[in-house]
Parts: structure tokens; C-alpha cells; sequence
């Protein structure tokens, strides 16, 4: 491939990808495998994996290996690695993506298996995958981790203390691994603002605009998070380590 595409071209790469049966993960396990890569899809369910890997191989002829994992449990990991090793003998991009925020009304309702779980899946468990395929992608002369972080780590709301703490350990946790991985191994974080994902559906606030004081006056459309997940997937961002890449809308 020549011109500006070659950089996005991910052609024979092996993507994995958390929490990529749906929302913002199933769009960027499907833009990975239209640029070329085989892909894997792991979240707890392992039917869902299956509808969508069937949906990515259908459309793009690219492989997608489904896998049932639970990235909060430390014990489940090793064996998701091991499984995509196995099938295509490498990985070079790892998507940290998988995540959860529980609703409760005051502060005292998180309980702390609630709390534990929030931390475990959004940060302990992308730790522990990062640490696990990072050294591997070390050992191959290099790879890209991709932590999918949120707005929230940086203006966190009442209502999702918890699951900020969370994301901003895993903004923190961006640059040590940048450091320790590097350099052939690049990591940064990922930050999208409020996407109209499945979660969307239960968002009520009458007939008021909650995304007037963004830049871009609304919340964002799954697909519009292709560009910068692409971006850090390839090496268009081969000098990019380390930091964070915003798609949030210009949430001020």
C-alpha cells in the first residue's frame, strides 16, 4: 500500500481487543480487521463474541477468534494471552477496553464488592493483561497497548467517583508502562467523552442539552472513534508514547 493509507495499514497485524462484542470496542475491532488485521474479541459473554467475530469475518474475510474472558478475575488473563498466542503466534496490538461504572445514588451505596470490582476490571485486570503481552511484544521487537480510559478521570462526576479513580490509575499506569516497554513498545491512553453506545439508551435529561458546554455541542457517535483508535493502533503514531489522545467533543 502507498500514500497516506500505508501509515493506518494494519495487514497481517493481530489486534485483541476487551470488551469488543459491542459499543466503542466492537467499532474498533471491526475498523482494525478493515485495515487488515485479524482480530480477537473477549468480554465475559462468550455468545456475544461469537455474533460479532461472525459479523467481522463476514464483512472483511479478515479471521476474529471469539473468547470468553472476565478481565477483572487476575487468574482468567494468562490463559486469554495463551489463547491468542496459540492461534496466530503473535500479538501486536492490545486494546484495554473493557469496563464498567455501576449507578448508585450517595456515596455510601458503594459497597466495597462494588468497589473492588470497579477497580478490578477497569484497571487491576488492564495491569495485569498490559504487563503479560507487553513483555511478549518486548521479547518480538515490538507492539502497541491501547488504555481506553474516559472524560471522567480528568472531571470526574458524584455519580461515578469510583470508576474515575479507576480510569485515572490507568492514565498513570499509560506512562509507566510507556517507560517500562519502551522503545519498541509504545503505550498511550485513549479518552473518549460520552458516545451514544447501548449505556446511551439509559441517559435521560428531558429536553435539555447535557453536551451544550462541549465544543462540539452533542456526545459522539461510536464510529467517530475509529480515527483515533486507528491512529494509535498503527503506525501513524510511531513518535506518540505515553500520552493521551482525547475524543471527547472539546469537553472544556
Amino acid at each position: 500500500m502507498d500514500g497516506p493509507g500505508a501509515l493506518f495499514d494494519l495487514t497481517d497485524r493481530v489486534v485483541l481487543v476487551t470488551g469488543g462484542s459491542r459499543g466503542l470496542g466492537r467499532e474498533m475491532a471491526l475498523a482494525a480487521a478493515r485495515c487488515g488485521a485479524d482480530v480477537v474479541i473477549a468480554s465475559r459473554k462468550l455468545d456475544s463474541c461469537r455474533a460479532t467475530a461472525a459479523e467481522i469475518e463476514a464483512e472483511t474475510g479478515r479471521t476474529a477468534l471469539p473468547y470468553a474472558v472476565h478481565v477483572g478475575h487476575w487468574d482468567e488473563l494468562d490463559g486469554l494471552i495463551e489463547a491468542v498466542y496459540d492461534r496466530f503466534g503473535r500479538l501486536d496490538v492490545l486494546v484495554n477496553n473493557a469496563g464498567m461504572s455501576p449507578v448508585y445514588d450517595k456515596q455510601t451505596d458503594v459497597t466495597e464488592k462494588m468497589f473492588d470490582a470497579v477497580v478490578g476490571l477497569n484497571l487491576k485486570g488492564p495491569f495485569r493483561l498490559s504487563a503479560l503481552a507487553g513483555e511478549r511484544m518486548v521479547a518480538a521487537g515490538g507492539g502497541v497497548i491501547i488504555n481506553v480510559s474516559t472524560h471522567g478521570s480528568l472531571r470526574p462526576h458524584p455519580s461515578f467517583i469510583p470508576y474515575a479513580a479507576a480510569k485515572a490509575g490507568l492514565n498513570a499506569m499509560t506512562e509507566g508502562l510507556a517507560a517500562a516497554f519502551g522503545p519498541t513498545v509504545r503505550v498511550n491512553t485513549l479518552m473518549p467523552g460520552p458516545f451514544l453506545t447501548d449505556i446511551a439508551k439509559a441517559w435521560d435529561f428531558g429536553d435539555t442539552n447535557p453536551f451544550g458546554h462541549f465544543a462540539l455541542r452533542r456526545a459522539g457517535k461510536p464510529p467517530e472513534i475509529v480515527g483515533a483508535a486507528l491512529f494509535l493502533m498503527s503506525d501513524a503514531s510511531s513518535y506518540t508514547t505515553g500520552s493521551i489522545l482525547r475524543a471527547d467533543g472539546g469537553i472544556p
